[in-house]
């Protein structure tokens, strides 16, 4: 019924215990995965999740608290971990100025060299921003002029006007469980605007369990319980909202249908 777009299956949390994981969210009705990875030494354990798990896919990435340790990581090398049948996304990508982990020129640098990648490759930009919206939409806006590439915002959380912004520019947009917080009104109102085509739901797991896990390690199965609320907040049963973003997902990952079509 849903696809988890966004998940860590190899960080601590879930990876003691990958396989009862996995059978926890298969059994709460989640169809797919797609396994995230943050830095090139993940990549290989990531991509091996994948090879032994037909409904989990792999992306091969590196997130912006990385980004100094990556610095000088070539469009060479993503562009050769892109080749395996099982990676169908780049990513996670982006800015992040609320820790400013790694340099912010470094991360805009690394973030354009991952854009280059999907741009050349097709394959989907996994984005993550945080207290980074105006460089993150003007990279998106300078990069998109120079040709266009698919592209998400994961776990949104940013202003209504970013959201339009990116909207605009043809990217789509994944919702986690902070969208069940109490404090996330803004969130909720601007979910309901989303088009049904652009929408997609993820956990972030093992971080940010939502409503009414809180304070859980966060599992692939609470997929279902934000994809429930997402539908409440739309008017829609939670059968269509499963449907609704099962199809966006397999749109945006398109590599997936070509390889389930072999």
């Amino acid at each position: 019924m849903f696809i988890d777009s966004h998940c860590h299956l190899n960080y601590k949390g879930l990876i003691e215990q990958q396989g009862a994981v996995l059978a926890r969210a298969r059994a709460a009705g989640i169809d797919g995965f797609l396994n995230i990875s943050t830095r090139q030494s993940e990549w290989s354990d990531v991509v091996a999740t994948a090879e032994r798990e037909g409904d989990v896919w792999a992306t091969v990435g590196i997130h912006p608290h990385e980004a100094d340790q990556h610095a000088d990581l070539g469009e060479a090398v993503l562009m050769e971990a892109t080749c395996h049948p099982r990676v169908v996304g780049i990513g996670e990508t982006g800015l992040d100025y609320f820790y400013d982990h790694s340099d912010r020129a470094v991360q805009q640098e690394l973030f354009r060299t991952h854009i280059r990648v999907s741009r050349e490759t097709g394959l989907p930009l996994i984005i993550h921003t945080r207290n980074a919206e105006e460089d993150t939409a003007q990279i998106l806006s300078e990069e998109m002029a120079k040709g266009t590439f698919p592209a998400l915002i994961h776990c949104f959380t940013a202003t209504a006007d970013f959201g339009r912004a990116v909207l605009a520019l043809g990217l789509s947009i994944s919702i986690s469980g902070i969208v069940t917080f109490k404090n996330a009104r803004d969130l909720q109102d601007f979910v309901a605007t989303i088009p049904d085509d652009r929408l997609l739901v993820e956990t972030d797991s093992p971080f940010l369990a939502p409503v009414p896990h809180r304070g859980k390690v966060c599992e692939p199965a609470y997929t279902a319980d934000t994809a429930r609320f997402v539908s409440q907040l739309r008017n829609v049963s939670p059968e269509e909202l499963g449907l609704m973003t099962s199809t966006n997902f397999y749109r945006l990952f398109s590599k997936i249908n070509r390889e389930l079509a072999v």
